[in-house]
């Protein structure tokens, strides 16, 4: 089949630009990519074709995305094994293609895992981010040959469409992130300073000498502070034990 036509792609940008405004997270807005991907493919092939997506981000447990529960079980397995077109498309920065996953001589334990849920062929296609982000596409088919020159060159332009509606889904997904930090970071002061001020009544200290036994007592109970805090706190109007200096008395 021939590439798609310039015209056909108009309403892919339309719903990738719907699925930013609508996508409640980042894992629903890869579900819908997925899901667009897959439906791109199909229209390009002739055949069904399934999506999976997974995006890695720095200090953040990767996120996987997919046109159906079949696609990301078998992107799971590919990750898992760390075998297979996806993963060397990653590495590689370009498309990965496996014609026949009952004939390759390559990635012998995912094409097993291929053939037994009825896939015979898969692309991987890196996706273009930012430093701090890397995502591929991983379309699978259940015949061989099925990704010819022409449906990559198709997969090459959803990845290329899709990447820049992603950058702005990652941009907006770190702010509303940070702004969470934020909030997180401001309550945690909030109820540490609650707790200081509880030792400071408790032990007739200055708020630096409260701190240091708050920080003591959660290095010894190998507590985090703003736990050990909150459960000060929540003891407020308790008989439970007042804090000490020595800091071996914090419940």
């Amino acid at each position: 089949m021939d590439t798609l036509a310039v015209e056909d792609w108009s309403e892919d940008v339309e719903q990738l630009a719907d699925l930013i405004v609508g996508s409640e997270d980042i894992r629903a807005f890869l579900d819908g990519m997925a899901g667009l991907g897959a439906a791109v493919m199909s229209r390009s092939t002739g055949i069904r074709i399934e999506c999976a997506v997974t995006l890695g981000r720095r200090k953040r447990t990767a996120t996987i995305g997919g046109s159906s529960d079949q696609a990301m079980l078998l992107d799971r397995i590919e990750q898992t094994l760390e075998q297979g077109p996806c993963i060397d498309a990653l590495d590689s920065g370009r498309p990965v293609l496996l014609d026949d996953a009952l004939s390759s001589p390559q990635w012998g334990d995912y094409c097993g895992a291929l053939n037994a849920a009825g896939m015979r062929s898969t692309l991987g296609v890196p996706m273009e981010l930012e430093e701090d982000s890397a995502a591929v596409l991983n379309f699978f088919a259940p015949t061989p040959g099925t990704f010819t020159r022409n449906a990559v060159a198709d997969a090459l332009t959803f990845a290329g469409i899709a990447g820049k509606a992603l950058r702005v889904a990652i941009r907006i997904t770190a702010l509303n992130e940070a702004a969470e930090d934020l909030d997180a970071a401001s309550k945690s002061r909030s109820v540490i300073d609650t707790a200081c001020g509880v030792i400071i009544s408790q032990n007739r200290c200055t708020h630096a000498e409260a701190f240091r036994i708050l920080r003591k007592a959660s290095n010894d109970r190998n507590q985090k502070l703003r736990d050990l805090a909150q459960t000060l706190v929540d003891g407020i109007g308790t008989h439970k034990q007042p804090v000490q200096q020595d800091a071996e008395r914090v419940h």
